[in-house]
């Protein structure tokens, strides 16, 4: 058999993550807070920065076009998927002074929260979502999935899930396992660097040999023998020191920047107001500085001048247009997805919680033709306030429960009215789970005796007999 080379053209197109652009996307991960802080980072580093006293909507303050000023799209686009950035995310470390920190966006955010919020906003069938909860709740503080899946089978089963195969829980692990910080549930050290690896983009350098270091040499990477190492995957030693470097971009512990801390002071992204027009979306005012380039120091660059000094200006010149440009673009993309939420979730403002409808990932993102990724980005750690409160855009999602009669409820409702219930019991005598069921069942939800029992303890609602001996 005779093999003969052949050449082909494809062609394709696919998106470059320019350092501005990996900026622009990490910024409107950033909760107000911590945004304020990279600002605060950036007017000291970069003297072509200046804040100016007065806050606007707008938050920034755009700059003119110049002669000297390079290229920059007038529209910058945040909308990717995760793995389009994952690899420059990670190999910004904890420690690095350059460039935002990216663990900070899950401060103050419970690792569990976030997985369960993950799970109400995915396509699984009930069993499916019975067999995550379970898995979920498996998970140790750095994101490990220590019990053996067997266990979690065996216990599933005991709590009356008949017929459930080890492939159906390896299934749902694996759906899991496609969550938010990449490389959680895995059941070892191999297992999550080789999911973050497997996250990267294929033409990412030295991928493959860094795959099968991991999947096969880890022991001796943990020894330090690089001569095995070397040996083993055929690399010299400038090679050899790029793969490790890659491997070591990586998070050995991805659940660890979550922690259970929920703070006290939160400063609202979007504030709605109602008037006789209706109502109305708008960037709170004060939530960031208002920014502007320095017009001293730009007016001492000149294109033909070619000096030191002058070069230095001009790059921290374009760093601090592209850093304006970049928060400009966050605010129009918070606006556009706060809209949207509003509009669907007028009930809410209007009525309170039972009237919350139900809403999923993908609803906002197909209405502004963005990635769900992205939608999940803009609404984690970002505030409104509203006549009701102050509340997490990520509140106004719920899962959708289908009544048999064709109508459909938000899941966010049906707690409300559950509480509800039980809040105009009578004393002396508690409302059972089943009673419960009826009682939603003829305001029009159907739902079953399982689902109550889960909504009640997940409000940490005791049953009705502990209600009844608390009385």
């Amino acid at each position: 058999m005779v093999m003969k080379a052949s050449l082909q053209l494809r062609i394709g197109t696919q998106l470059t993550m320019t350092p501005q652009l990996q900026q622009a996307i990490a910024l409107l991960q950033l909760s107000t807070l911590d945004l304020r802080q990279e600002i605060q980072q950036a007017l000291d580093a970069n003297p072509m920065l200046e804040q100016e006293d007065e806050f606007s909507e707008q938050a920034v303050s755009e700059p003119k076009e110049e002669e000297w000023s390079e290229s920059i799209p007038t529209e910058l686009s945040v909308d990717s998927d995760w793995s389009d950035t994952y690899q420059d995310m990670g190999s910004q470390g904890g420690s690095s002074s350059e460039g935002p920190d990216f663990e900070r966006q899950a401060a103050g955010q419970s690792l569990h929260g976030h997985l369960l919020w993950q799970l109400a906003m995915t396509d699984f069938s009930p069993r499916e979502q019975l067999v995550a909860e379970s898995l979920i709740d498996a998970l140790d503080a750095n994101g490990y999935l220590t019990q053996p899946l067997n266990d979690i089978r065996e216990g599933l089963r005991a709590q009356g899930i008949d017929g459930l195969s080890q492939r159906e829980v390896e299934t749902t692990l694996l759906k899991l396992q496609q969550f938010e910080p990449t490389g959680i549930f895995a059941r070892d050290l191999r297992e999550c660097l080789m999911l973050q690896l497997a996250a990267l983009p294929d033409d990412t350098p030295l991928l493959v040999p860094a795959r099968r270091l991991v999947r096969q040499f880890l022991e001796a990477l943990g020894k330090d023998d690089m001569r095995l190492l070397k040996r083993r995957l055929g690399l010299d030693d400038e090679q050899l020191a790029d793969v490790i470097l890659l491997i070591r971009s990586l998070d050995p512990r991805p659940g660890s920047a979550y922690g259970d801390t929920d703070d006290s002071y939160v400063t609202p992204d979007l504030v709605v107001r109602h008037d006789n027009e209706g109502w109305h979306l708008e960037l709170n005012p004060e939530a960031l500085p208002r920014l502007r380039i320095q017009p001293d120091y730009a007016s001492l660059i000149k294109r033909a001048d070619k000096s030191d000094d002058n070069q230095f200006l001009k790059e921290h010149l374009q760093e601090a247009r592209w850093l304006i440009k970049s928060l400009s673009s966050r605010n129009d993309t918070l606006l556009r997805v706060g809209r949207e939420i509003i509009t669907r979730q007028i009930g809410f403002l209007e009525h309170g919680e039972e009237a919350m409808k139900p809403l999923i990932l993908a609803d906002i993102a197909e209405a502004v033709e963005m990635h769900e990724s992205t939608i999940s980005r803009v609404t984690t750690q970002k505030y409104i306030h509203t006549p009701r409160g102050v509340f997490e855009l990520k509140y106004f999602f719920s899962s959708q429960v289908s009544s048999q009669d064709g109508d459909s409820h938000s899941s966010t409702a049906i707690r409300a009215r559950l509480k509800k219930l039980i809040q105009e019991e009578p004393p002396g005598k508690p409302l059972s789970d089943s009673r419960l069921v009826t009682l939603l069942g003829e305001g029009g939800v159907q739902v079953a005796r399982r689902t109550v029992a889960k909504y009640r303890e997940a409000m940490g609602i005791p049953s009705s007999s502990e209600r009844r001996r608390l009385r």
